[in-house]
């Protein structure tokens, strides 16, 4: 599956129009996946990768220091400074997120020892069953997927079947799957809502969410399945409310109704 993984994910570069094929050779290093391919896939998962890890951390670190941690009350914490800048209702990171880091940390680490201890293959969601085969060119698995964290994804892939602007259904596959994941980075711009906390969010909120969370739940499902006409239209309706909650929130963010903020951060 790691080798079939690797083939559809630098073809998916073949969809660029005019420079995707020759993009797609340049990755692989070669026509077809072979040492070239391995050689560079293992240095940028092993390499680019935690670098540039390391680099997000680092600048998280600093912005940390310099505007202080927020409260989960969403009480803006520029309103109210001490004579040395310092938020007045900033939550100190101990013990309030050094307890809450803990407490998470526990829970992920009984997750993980349950899965490493008694079930390794996770039903084949975290160790497929294919990957016990070595890797065949002259012979495809019947159903390519993923790993169980990126099926959502895939699912949205796989819902454009339409061809734009004299653009085939591939490319508009990729841009999709890619603007799936990138539009988590523009939510600060697209919630217009007064109110950060959820705690005092309205119902129009609250649902909206709700239905969000299905929709990715159902999404992720269906990136584990094969094709079939039934499952591809609940992933372009579930794929048209993934985007819409986020393109439309810029309105039902403002329509909705709130409770009242604390002017300072509740003990």
């Amino acid at each position: 599956m790691s080798f079939w993984g690797a083939q559809v994910i630098v073809n998916l570069f073949g969809a660029i129009p005019v420079i995707g094929n020759d993009l797609s050779i340049i990755i692989r290093g070669d026509f077809v996946v072979g040492d070239a391919t391995l050689n560079r896939f293992f240095s940028f998962h092993v390499i680019a990768f935690p670098l540039v890890l390391l680099g997000l951390v680092a600048a998280h670190v600093l912005a940390l220091h310099e505007t202080g941690s927020n409260n989960p009350d969403g009480v803006e914490i520029k309103a109210l400074k001490d004579e040395h800048g310092i938020p007045l209702d900033g939550i100190p990171f101990h013990p309030y997120y050094t307890v809450k880091d803990i407490v998470g940390v526990v829970v992920f680490l009984m997750a993980f020892s349950a899965v490493m201890f008694f079930a390794p293959e996770g039903g084949g969601y975290f160790l497929e069953y294919n990957n016990f085969f070595p890797a065949d060119p002259l012979k495809t698995p019947p159903h390519i997927a993923p790993v169980w964290y990126f099926t959502p994804y895939y699912s949205v892939l796989r819902a454009m079947v339409w061809n734009f602007f004299g653009l085939e259904a591939k490319f508009w596959g990729v841009v999709g799957m890619g603007a799936s994941v990138v539009i988590f980075a523009f939510l600060p711009w697209l919630d217009r809502s007064p109110v950060k906390s959820i705690r005092y969010r309205g119902p129009i909120y609250k649902t909206l969410l709700s239905l969000f969370v299905v929709c990715f739940v159902v999404l992720g499902y269906l990136g584990t399945q094969p094709p079939s006409p039934l499952y591809q239209l609940l992933s372009q309706i579930c794929t048209v409310y993934y985007f819409a909650f986020f393109l439309a929130m810029p309105w039902w963010s403002r329509m909705d109704k709130f409770k009242p903020v604390p002017e300072r951060v509740t003990k």
